[in-house]
């Protein structure tokens, strides 16, 4: 009886996983500055390698806690403010590269002087039509998002486990065309990542969403395996609902990548 819990939050026990995290972080990114170098990739890849290892073996955990019972009522309201958190994190990522796209684009820098002479985009940068195969990736990832939403409503409102399923199979499809329309679009660009500040904000943007996707895609593909098995209730599934948070954040992104860079920056 003395250790019996009468509270409502739940008390981790000691783990070694944020040191490795930490730990592999700090390789992944020294790896990179070799690599950066002209030092070999393979300190980069030990380095993310071990971070995959770590969010698996963490998340694991996770959702170990939550199918036993911890993640009570007070619990999950931490990890929705924990999760708000981190996508305001990501807002601030990418308000980083907008914020650089527009300094380029409002005072461009020309040859002889850093305001007189500057053109944006450069002269020589042949940029994408934005009505051709980036709208057609705008509407499909939109349509993600729909389908999203309609796995999140069919558990969180009908208890319709069937919906959800064909929910986020279609958003994980859809998220996977994304992906590869956008690899198909790089092919063919008539710039390379160097050369122009433009050139560079275009793949670091862009790139970065579409690191987003992949991820984001990932995250769907778990919560449709944990579905599969039998997780998630009407009352409890804040791992779906991070997921779905998530992919319309990534919606969002796009939605301000396409007006801003594809169309706005021609």
């Amino acid at each position: 009886m003395a250790h019996a819990k009468n509270h409502d939050y739940h008390i981790l026990p000691p783990s070694i996983l944020p040191l490795l995290g930490s730990l592999f972080g700090f390789i992944m990114l020294f790896g990179a500055v070799l690599w950066m170098k002209d030092n070999g990739p393979w300190m980069f890849f030990v380095g993310i390698a071990g971070v995959l290892y770590v969010m698996f073996a963490w998340w694991s955990e996770v959702t170990k806690e939550g199918q036993t019972g911890d993640h009570t009522p007070v619990v999950q309201i931490g990890l929705r403010y924990g999760f708000i958190l981190f996508v305001m994190s990501e807002v601030m990522f990418f308000g980083a590269w907008f914020w650089s796209f527009f300094k380029h684009a409002i005072y461009p820098m020309g040859p002889d002087s850093p305001l007189v002479d500057g053109v944006f985009p450069p002269v020589g940068i042949e940029t994408f039509d934005p009505w051709h195969l980036p709208l057609i990736n705008t509407l499909i990832l939109l349509c993600s998002g729909c389908a999203a939403t309609w796995a999140h409503h069919a558990l969180a409102h009908e208890d319709n486990r069937e919906d959800m399923k064909w929910g986020l199979i279609i958003a994980i499809v859809l998220g996977v065309f994304f992906t590869v329309l956008q690899g198909y679009e790089y092919s063919h660009a008539a710039f390379g990542f160097s050369g122009s500040i433009y050139a560079a904000n275009f793949f670091m943007a862009t790139g970065f969403h579409g690191a987003h996707v992949i991820i984001g895609t990932i995250f769907l593909f778990v919560c449709l395996m944990r579905l599969q098995r039998g997780h998630f209730t009407k009352d409890h599934h804040v791992g779906f609902e991070a997921a779905a948070w998530y992919w319309h954040f990534v919606d969002v992104v796009w939605l301000f990548l396409f007006a801003a860079v594809y169309i706005w920056g021609q």
